[in-house]
């Protein structure tokens, strides 16, 4: 009978012992802030030194959903302001920075797979040099980091330094 009990007690400290152990700490993604991200997105874009900014003409209803978005944002009604935007790109099509919005606001959401796939299309479509590029591959940065893609996050932080060009030397 001792026997038997110390067979059952062995093998449960076997059991216990084969467990997985808990993740540590540096194995789980990163929570970041929504806010944190798109402050960073669109940082990365103002402090590019941009020559030249071509902005296209748009149809005023686009101009007017875009601000209805801004204000929706402003009030932290990032889904509202999705809603907006959407609308506003079935107005103006393929307009990469009414896409490049569009992952912004998605990261808002936390929806960061389609925030990576909306900066992608942004980047597909615009500028490959300035603001809305770095603007962009922050947005890659950002969304990969927090889809555990270390390789992608590496290979956007690259082409996010690829958008600033310096200007010619004037002589």
């Amino acid at each position: 009978m001792k026997f038997a009990i110390s067979a059952v007690v062995l093998t449960c400290a076997l059991l216990v012992a084969c467990q997985p152990s808990a993740p540590t700490q540096g194995a789980q993604r990163p929570d970041r802030d929504p806010s944190a991200a798109v402050a960073a997105i669109r940082a990365a874009g103002a402090k590019l030194e941009s020559s030249v900014e071509v902005k296209p003409l748009r149809d005023p209803a686009v101009d007017g959903l875009l601000k209805q978005a801004r204000d929706f944002e402003a009030q932290s009604q990032p889904a509202q302001a999705l809603d907006a935007v959407r609308h506003a790109e079935k107005i103006a099509a393929n307009a990469p920075d009414i896409i490049q919005y569009e992952a912004e606001l998605l990261i808002e959401t936390r929806d960061w797979k389609s925030a990576a796939a909306a900066a992608h299309k942004s980047f597909e479509l615009g500028p490959k040099v300035g603001a809305l590029c770095a603007r962009n591959q922050q947005t890659l940065v950002e969304t990969y980091t927090m889809l555990g893609d270390a390789a992608g996050a590496t290979q956007a932080r690259t082409q996010l330094a690829a958008c600033n060009v310096p200007a010619p030397a004037r002589y």
